[in-house]
């Protein structure tokens, strides 16, 4: 059944694949050897040991090994070179580095975005290339489409047809040059899909845990901080608990304040200057409208005037409407149809017409209505 709808395509071009060792990388690099590609695996590796781990299949953590065992498994089931590059260096400099800064500036990073731009889409390749592998395309085995559209002018990021597995948002910061080069050939399929064709040609690989946390551990692990005790306070600035430090919460969070109150309160912000946690019950979670910076746009060139579309803060929350609207400093200011919770700097917001990418960026601050 699955087999009669892969493309019979004949293709000279060499392709190399990011295998994870899991199902879909796998079932990616096969359907591109069937049609016609000289495939090649590849695998960054990232971990150094230096924290401690859990090692429960997130992408940073100590069971790395195992993974790229499982990963060159696959490579030998179907018969392609496979070769792992070591990223750690650039990963730490990327990626941890980052999320330390972010998280002790009170902000809310996503670590597996920069990690996605700069590292497997960006180092990984890269350093194939630098080893001697000529290759025509880059491909892994996201949930998502590109192609090239007459309207924008552009390569676009598109939805994958299987909406609940969708991984635009993290993935959106992707260049043109990297649209260019880039295949996701189990875009157009849904999951159960794919499982059922990895059962049908014979990967009898992992369906690997999907990583809901890049890092297997405790965050304060790779935070490395002392203490820092402090206020929790609401927005009167009335002092109701204490934190032992900001970099432990983050905006929307409900649990684990240890403060008793005559109703539920949740994290409202982090004030690094003052070193105070902010509090206050469900309705002062709720912003409609927010300043976005560092922009990478994807189907857009630029935004030059105001518009509406969809927009999304967090890879699980389905879009919502909103207006977008440039600010004379290269900033976009967002503003949703509805009020939306747990807004927090440091999110990425992404922004969609249908189901196009049209760009995203990283939340600054909040924003007063004009």
């Amino acid at each position: 059944m699955f087999l009669s709808i892969i493309q019979n395509l004949t293709t000279n071009s060499t392709v190399i694949v990011g295998l994870s060792g899991g199902v879909d990388s796998s079932v990616a690099a096969y359907l591109l050897k069937q049609q016609g590609y000289r495939v090649i695996g590849v695998t960054m590796a990232i971990w150094d040991g230096q924290y401690k781990s859990t090692g429960k299949h997130a992408c940073y953590g100590s069971d790395e090994a195992e993974e790229i065992g499982e990963a060159r498994e696959v490579a030998n089931k179907l018969d392609i070179p496979y070769h792992v590059f070591n990223c750690s260096a650039e990963y730490k400099q990327a990626v941890l580095d980052y999320f330390k800064s972010e998280y002790l500036a009170g902000r809310t990073p996503n670590p597996c975005i920069q990690c996605n731009q700069l590292i497997k889409f960006g180092m990984l390749p890269l350093m194939a290339k630098k080893s001697g592998i000529a290759y025509d395309y880059f491909a892994t085995g996201h949930y998502a489409r590109v192609e090239y559209s007459e309207k924008y002018q552009r390569y676009v990021l598109k939805k994958a047809a299987d909406l609940k597995k969708d991984q635009t948002y993290f993935i959106h910061r992707l260049s043109q040059e990297q649209l260019r080069q880039v295949l996701f050939p189990i875009g157009g399929y849904n999951k159960p899909e794919i499982k059922a064709l990895a059962r049908e040609v014979g990967l009898t690989v992992n369906d690997i845990e999907e990583s809901q946390d890049f890092y297997a551990g405790d965050y304060k692990d790779l935070l490395e901080v002392d203490e820092n005790p402090g206020n929790i306070v609401d927005a009167n600035g009335k002092v109701l608990g204490h934190h032992k430090g900001i970099w432990n919460y983050t905006i929307g969070q409900r649990k684990g304040l240890g403060i008793a109150h005559s109703e539920p309160l949740y994290v409202v912000g982090l004030n690094k200057e003052e070193n105070t946690v902010i509090v206050g019950i469900r309705n002062e979670t709720y912003h409609a409208s927010f300043i976005v910076n560092d922009l990478n746009w994807v189907a857009l060139a630029r935004l030059e005037k105001p518009m509406d579309c969809t927009a999304k803060i967090r890879s699980a929350q389905m879009e919502r409407e909103a207006h977008i609207e440039p600010l004379e400093n290269g900033d976009v200011q967002v503003t949703f149809f509805h009020p939306n919770d747990a807004i927090s700097p440091g999110q990425s917001a992404v922004f969609y017409e249908e189901d196009v990418v049209l760009g995203g960026g990283i939340i600054k601050e909040l924003a007063f209505l004009k």
